[in-house]
């Protein structure tokens, strides 16, 4: 099967997506994956803001109970809110809460969110300490780390660029997001984690583990992988990074 061809039986994950940024990263992923699987994104809307009380409203039951009703067209058989700080600003424990409340939502499909998909690659791929390029400003950027380490992952170090939209990030040229990320790593960071679903990235992260000699694990990336775990094995990829290489992840 050629990679622009798909499976008609091909399994199909289903991505909720805030605004528009960055969602060709998931066509570009599907098309790597070769037609076994589907990837559909649906949208939502909210303020476009990287601060707490628009990313709570960003995340909140009724509006992802509004992706899941779009995704459903599509039979999905699990969905996922692919949006780093629309699930890490409820915190550990308000992010289980939104999960359980979209798998509710869609019917009873298995759900995650991207805040769980960075724990459970770094889990998959033993990494002990990781250092954080966050695209946010620092308010929100402390609150993706608190989450991590609620989930057992140590922060060895974390910088934010302080953008405040996400239209901003989805508008960085391929070089500045290289750089953005390969500034911002620690020698003392077993893996560098990117967490901004708006920002491109999925093209980029061989050459940034070529670069940095490390795992790179990035928003889409790793929303991608939790949403193929849901559903089964995960496949071997090449192009999306360790996480797609390294057999039993």
């Amino acid at each position: 099967m050629s990679p622009t061809q798909q499976d008609s039986t091909a399994v199909s994950v289903g991505f909720i997506y805030p605004d528009h940024a960055a969602e060709d990263d998931y066509p570009y992923a599907e098309k790597l994956l070769g037609g076994t699987a589907r990837l559909p994104v649906e949208h939502i809307y909210g303020i476009d803001l990287h601060a707490v009380p628009e990313l709570l409203d960003l995340g909140s039951p009724a509006r992802l109970a509004e992706g899941a009703a779009q995704l459903a067209a599509h039979e999905p058989a699990a969905v996922v809110w692919a949006c780093t700080s629309g699930s890490f600003v409820y915190g550990w424990d308000g992010a289980h809460t939104q999960v359980e409340q979209l798998s509710a939502a869609a019917g009873g499909l298995p759900a995650s969110s991207t805040s769980f998909a960075f724990v459970r690659a770094a889990r998959a791929l033993g990494v002990r300490t990781v250092a954080v390029a966050a695209s946010y400003p620092d308010d929100v950027a402390e609150l993706f780390v608190e989450f991590l380490r609620r989930g057992g992952v140590d922060v060895v170090g974390m910088s934010s660029a302080d953008i405040v939209t996400a239209a901003e990030v989805g508008r960085l040229s391929p070089d500045a997001v290289v750089e953005l990320i390969a500034g911002r790593d620690r020698p003392d960071a077993d893996a560098l984690l990117v967490p901004d679903t708006a920002m491109r990235t999925l093209a980029l992260v061989d050459l940034l583990e070529q670069r940095l000699g490390k795992p790179v694990l990035t928003a889409n990336q790793v929303t991608v992988w939790e949403g193929l775990r849901l559903v089964g094995d995960i496949p071997t990829v090449p192009g999306l990074g360790t996480l797609f290489r390294r057999k039993g992840t």
